[in-house]
């Protein structure tokens, strides 16, 4: 039991350690996180500003692992050249040693003043600036008591007879250590948090010196592969980041197995305690890194070329363009990314109502075919944005956030919904007319093509309504509700006179004219739901569109 206890503790140390790096790096993402996003842009003019830039960036967000993930989704969208986001990520790497190296003095005391000023702000202040500021005072404060923590935990492992045998048998085999920490880092996805452990191994003198810097070097290329898996299903430009980031330090790494001894007796005339020694190295091979591939990033960048080519790909209509999986810490710029794929969604849907009218007017049956495809792609453009948004609802959303995720979300619905009339209800009646060669009279083909050109318009005007919440444009869409159903009375009118002229066309296409402009009518409700929540909120709707009941006249009794 008392092994079962070591490993438990330890796991327990080392997981608390994992979560404190999460709060602080989701905390300054969610108070900063546009304006870092802009600073990557803004140092993005030369190699040199872009290191830097990098080296700042990581040096807040204490995860090279989160930059080069930014970094993989600007290169996939064509913001950053592979060029300098490789270095900037040079700088994140050598920004990610600050952090290990102030840890890896004794901070101890300041945790409980760090997570109790953390929940005192995250609790008490409502403003989303110092609500998420506390969020980061409480994740440096659980780094530190983990730090803590893990010294007393391993303590044990010292005089554990089958982990010094372990170790014992481990300690000349260096290649071995180094691969071994890839995969653990690889797993945990926190190269910081490996280091950490690493140092806590050496300080109490369970791994020698030189294990700990091959365990260093593992920790090293470990933080690199995680993204390049990560990014294993995205575009190629994406890849290439983390590809040339894991060249860079894989390259470094082999090269400083080979110096691990002489490295050691170096660092240690520097400062000779084990703990410092580990992380001294750390720091060494980033800077090592940058100094080397610095000036090669164009070399690297064409090797990264040659080994992950583009290749060409059918555009997949169905396929999300705006849903940036790297901002989803950040709800207002993960809602800003879900309402540009909700108004593709809705050019889509636009696209499928504006052709489906042609359908009725030519009997064209490829025309059919190819709307029903494009409702295919409207479902599966709807899924990833429904998913997209529940992914988002897992983080802390405020109240205007909230209520901009519900209008986002419905609206979503509402599009596909009209998808799904204009495929299976409005097309299935344009198969039938087809197959039966009906021909609509003059008139009525008018009056159809009339109040689509209505319906439309009013899904140009929802989609305007959706992107600026606009009363007056909300009051207009609503009115229009009203108008659609005046429309319809109309239609139905001078349907029914021509049929009682005895119209045979007329006749014969009676059934699908009339749920031809029901499900017009249908979409059109669908559109209008988007004003709803607006005109609600600013005190705009009535609760009820009865009129007012008429009291009941005094009757005289026993009349």
């Amino acid at each position: 039991m008392h092994g079962v206890d070591t490993i438990l503790n330890i796991l327990g140390s080392v997981t608390l350690l994992l979560w404190g790096v999460r709060m602080v790096r989701t905390g300054l993402t969610r108070a900063f996180g546009a304006t870092l996003r802009r600073a990557i842009g803004a140092c993005s003019r030369n190699r040199f500003t872009a290191f830097v830039g990098g080296l700042g960036l990581t040096g807040l967000l204490q995860s090279s692992t989160a930059t080069a993930l930014l970094l993989a989704s600007f290169a996939g969208r064509g913001l950053i050249s592979l060029p300098i986001a490789l270095a900037v990520m040079l700088g994140a790497n050598v920004g990610t040693t600050l952090t290990s190296q102030v840890l890896s003095f004794d901070l101890g005391w300041l945790s409980p003043f760090l997570i109790a000023a953390g929940v005192i702000a995250f609790m008490t202040i409502a403003s989303d600036k110092p609500h998420h500021l506390g969020r980061v005072g409480i994740g440096l404060g659980l780094m530190l008591l983990s730090l803590k923590l893990l010294t007393g935990a391993i303590e044990p492992l010292r005089t554990s007879p089958s982990f010094v045998a372990a170790l014992a048998g481990m300690q000349d085999e260096y290649v071995i250590a180094a691969v071994l920490a890839t995969v653990a880092t690889w797993f945990i996805h926190s190269s910081l948090s490996a280091v950490l452990l690493i140092m806590s191994f050496a300080s109490s003198g369970i791994i020698s010196p030189a294990l700990a810097l091959a365990m260093v070097v593992g920790a090293n290329v470990g933080g690199a592969l995680a993204p390049y898996m990560d990014q294993s299903s995205t575009d190629i430009d994406a890849r290439r980041v983390p590809l040339a980031n894991l060249i860079s330090r894989l390259v470094i790494g082999v090269a400083f197995l080979f110096v691990l001894v002489p490295t050691v007796h170096w660092l240690s005339l520097l400062e000779p305690a084990p703990a410092r020694i580990a992380v001294n190295f750390h720091s060494l091979f980033s800077l090592v890194a940058a100094v080397v591939f610095l000036p090669l990033i164009d070399p690297v960048a064409n090797l990264c070329r040659r080994l992950l080519p583009a290749r060409p790909v059918a555009d997949d209509p169905g396929k999300p363009r705006h849903l940036d999986p790297n901002v989803l810490d950040t709800p207002a710029e993960a809602l800003g990314c879900a309402l540009r794929e909700t108004l593709a969604l809705g050019d889509r849907v636009a696209d499928m109502l504006r052709q489906s009218i042609d359908v009725f007017e030519h009997s064209d049956p490829k025309a059919v075919r190819a709307i029903e495809h494009a409702d295919n792609a409207v479902d599966r453009l709807y899924e990833a944005i429904k998913l997209y948004l529940i992914q988002t609802s897992r983080t802390d959303l405020g109240e205007e956030e909230g209520r901009r995720y519900v209008e986002i979300l419905t609206f979503t619905t509402n599009l596909e919904h009209i998808g799904d009339i204009i495929d299976k209800n409005l097309m299935e009646l344009a198969a039938k007319k087809i197959k039966n060669r009906y021909a609509f009279s003059a008139e009525g083909l008018g009056e159809l093509k009339a109040f689509h050109a209505r319906v439309s318009e009013n899904l140009r005007l929802a989609l305007n309504v959706f992107t600026t919440r606009d009363i007056a444009l909300a009051r207009r869409l609503v009115a229009e509700k009203a108008a659609i159903r005046e429309a319809e009375a109309k239609a139905g009118d001078s349907h029914f006179a021509r049929l009682r002229e005895g119209r045979p066309e007329s006749i014969e296409t009676s059934s699908i004219h009339m749920d031809v402009i029901r499900d017009l009518k249908r979409i059109n409700g669908h559109l209008t739901s988007v004003a709803y929540p607006i005109l609600e909120a600013a005190g705009e709707l009535a609760d009820t569109r009865l009129k007012a009941a008429q009291p009941l006249r005094d009757v005289p009794a026993g009349s």
